[in-house]
């Protein structure tokens, strides 16, 4: 550890420390650098790979647009590799990356926004747009912990949903009596990035991995529907090419 021009050290071993917090010289900056050897009794393997860990870190620096995390492997010197990872884009840059090349023929706009709700005791962060491919791309994250579903991605299907169909009320396309456009729909050629991170988070399920905060749908969805509404207010040809998709798919369907 880095601070006040001081290097400290202090070693431990499963969590309890082994030796005290020691000075062992002077230091520049701030900050704190781990080493450790993985117990197999913890662990399971000891073998790290270096492709899961950059998937899993490059998920991390997508979704904190400050982070820089730099990963380099020395285990075989004939054999090094290293990435370094920052993406001041953040979720937006995320997106793109999830859609890779297959959207690069019908380019659309990226709407993407964070806000701090103090009622859901935390910050959303939403990117998300409509492409030319087939199927639905949703991603999300709690505290930067991937998800399988919760609250977060209830919320913003409901944002999503409600904000679509009252633009096509609006306009036109859906009668006042007819039903509004289910979530499948909608989510044809979607591909979003959704992370909440949260003072208190409450995770579900045998692996923790369904976000379970309750107030945090509210949330989500006032905050997607607000966005999303203004974006197709803004400006009335691309509003018309995503409605204009979503209502044809219902008429075949």
């Amino acid at each position: 550890m880095r601070r006040e021009g001081v290097l400290w050290v202090q070693e431990y071993a499963r969590g309890v420390a082994a030796t005290p917090l020691t000075e062992v010289g002077t230091a520049t900056g701030s900050g704190t650098t781990i080493a450790f050897w993985p117990d197999a009794d913890i662990f399971g393997a000891t073998e790290f790979s270096f492709d899961g860990l950059e998937e899993r870190f490059r998920e991390v620096a997508f979704l904190n647009q400050s982070l820089e995390i730099s990963l380099t492997d020395l285990r075989r010197p004939d054999e090094s590799r290293s990435v370094r990872l920052r993406f001041p884009g953040g979720t937006r840059d995320f997106v793109d990356f999830l859609d890779g090349h297959a959207a690069a023929s019908t380019p659309v706009d990226t709407i993407a926004f964070e806000c701090e709700d103090p009622p859901m005791g935390g910050v959303v962060e939403v990117a998300f747009r409509w492409c030319s491919c087939p199927g639905e791309r949703v991603q999300s994250f709690a505290n930067s912990r991937p998800t399988v579903g919760g609250t977060h991605t209830v919320g913003f299907r409901d944002g999503m949903t409600a904000a679509v169909t009252a633009y096509a009320r609006e306009q036109g396309l859906l009668t006042p009596t007819a039903p509004g456009f289910g979530a499948e729909r909608i989510g044809e050629g979607l591909t979003a990035v959704v992370s909440v991170k949260l003072d208190r988070p409450e995770f579900e399920g045998s692996t923790r991995g369904v976000l379970g905060n309750s107030e945090v749908r509210d949330c989500v969805g006032q905050a997607v529907r607000d966005h999303l509404g203004r974006w197709l207010k803004e400006d009335q040809d691309r509003a018309a090419a995503v409605i204009g998709r979503i209502v044809q798919g219902a008429r075949r369907d």
